[in-house]
């Protein structure tokens, strides 16, 4: 059987080179794409010497062209925190926007399946809980997070109006927060921010009265998920993620008994504007339709990831 070629966009950043060493795993010719605004070859420098992997330097938003036979798309190409979109507001509208309609144009000509990462973000600060798929969000389309929701739930639009007037084979999976190596130091999510600060010794950053909550992926199982979600025949969005949840708060305390010895304390800040008081994914459709659910418990996944920050943190 001829060997099976995909397409990762945002192949150097934290999940898209997860999935660039999963996809070679299992036998097929890896294509990775990034600008590198946020994403860091350090991520994929291991994969360099591979036959079985290439990599071309390109924003998306501008056309894209493979070379060959490609029978499989993973969309993972954005600024994907805060810090980033808030800082690249039009880079994240246009790779959301420009990048998916180049790369379902590019897919349409290859006859290939694309399968987008779409965020939990879609939901806004939701009024249903845990999130549903069938819940539509409550989105602040004009607030400074907007350029990243709304980026996003166009994004999933246009995917779904490929699927219709082209047949074109789509994929859409709705992902919570996820963690693990090779998130970036400075991303400003909460877990890089706390485990840099108790590396550090810096109080940790809680922002509110820390009682918002989140709900923590391993990034090997949500790797597994989208995995087992390409080669579904499920078109419509599906959420991964892991439907423990904690609150900030506890998830500070979490962090500093992990980091022994650390003078840290908890600082409190007041909330950014738009931020998500709650967020839990019912994954109730990955279960039946993937037979997919977290595997690994957040003690080990914090362990192996706060190996990887002892490593990088200076």
């Amino acid at each position: 059987m001829a060997t099976k070629r995909i397409l990762i966009t945002g192949a150097a950043g934290f999940i898209g080179s997860h999935l660039s060493d999963r996809f070679i795993k299992e036998g097929y010719q890896v294509i990775g794409m990034d600008n590198l605004i946020t994403g860091n070859l350090a991520n994929i420098e291991h994969l360099f010497s591979l036959k079985e992997f290439e990599f071309y330097h390109h924003d998306v938003s501008r056309f894209v062209h493979v070379p060959g036979k490609l029978d499989y798309i993973l969309h993972f190409a954005s600024p994907a925190s805060p810090i980033d979109y808030l800082k690249m507001p039009i880079q994240t509208l246009k790779v959301g926007s420009l990048g998916t309609h180049n790369l379902l144009g590019l897919a349409k000509e290859k006859k290939s399946r694309l399968l987008i990462a779409s965020t939990s973000e879609v939901y806004g600060d939701p009024l249903v809980h845990p999130q549903r798929e069938d819940y539509w969000g409550n989105v602040n389309p004009i607030g400074p997070r907007g350029v990243y929701d709304e980026a996003k739930r166009f994004q999933e639009a246009i995917t779904m109006a490929y699927h219709r007037y082209h047949q074109l084979e789509t994929r859409i999976v709705r992902i919570f927060n996820t963690y693990g190596p090779r998130m970036r130091v400075e991303d400003g999510r909460v877990l890089p921010a706390f485990f840099s600060q108790a590396i550090k010794g810096q109080d940790l950053s809680v922002f509110g009265d820390g009682s918002q909550t989140r709900s923590f992926c391993y990034v090997d199982d949500l790797v597994e998920g989208i995995y087992r979600l390409l080669l579904s025949d499920y078109v419509y969005p599906v959420n991964l993620g892991n439907p423990q949840e904690i609150t900030v708060k506890e998830f500070a305390e979490e962090i500093l008994l992990l980091v022994k010895g650390s003078k840290s304390k908890i600082a409190y800040h007041p909330l950014p504007e738009d931020d998500p008081k709650q967020r839990r994914p019912d994954i109730s459709i990955a279960q039946k339709i993937l037979n997919w659910e977290p595997k690994v418990d957040r003690k080990e996944g914090l362990t192996r990831t706060y190996e990887y920050f002892k490593q990088v943190v200076v």
